[in-house]
């Protein structure tokens, strides 16, 4: 049985691939450095954004489609700002996942392509962070969570006393 909503679920998906991804590549570096085939070596780094990518994807294909359940309890500028962190990090693992490829290039510009690569990967913890956050956001300062519990009556979403009063009810139920 799949948990509902999913894509709380999912969203650790992304989140652990986007941190080992830089432990990855710097092991795969290790590895070319004490003599493995760059290309043996390189390719779990790969496969790790591969699966980054993939996750983000669905996760954000997911979130998608709660949107408009969660619009009911949730301020909708915050979840702007959560789906647009969400876009911004499906696309960077993208780039990530094409630039992390040219690490199978041979010589010089293997080698290159795959220290830009590693940045590219350590760069994303940025953008995960970013998506996490707003998330978290969502989840614990504006009571996303009400969209699947709270079927009673709607919160006004976007007026300052809305935002203040599930504040205040979060608070009082903790």
């Amino acid at each position: 049985m799949l948990p509902n909503p999913l894509h709380p679920a999912l969203v650790h998906f992304p989140i652990v691939f986007a941190v080992l991804l830089p432990l990855v590549a710097g092991a795969a570096l290790f590895a070319i450095r004490r003599g493995v085939q760059p290309r043996k070596a390189w390719l779990a780094v790969v496969m790790f954004g591969v699966a980054l990518w993939v996750s983000a994807l669905v996760t954000a294909k997911v979130g998608e489609a709660d949107e408009e359940r969660v619009e009911e309890v949730v301020a909708e500028t915050a979840l702007e700002r959560h789906e647009e962190a969400g876009e911004r990090f499906v696309l960077l693992s993208g780039i990530a996942v094409v630039l992390l490829m040219t690490g199978f290039l041979g010589g010089r510009a293997g080698k290159v392509a795959r220290l830009i690569g590693t940045g590219a990967a350590t760069a994303l913890l940025l953008a995960v962070y970013s998506v996490g956050h707003s998330g978290g956001e969502l989840v614990y300062s504006y009571g996303a969570g009400r969209a699947w519990t709270d079927t009673s009556e709607v919160v006004a979403r976007d007026t300052p006393s809305a935002v203040a009063e599930r504040r205040h009810e979060d608070q009082d139920e903790h």
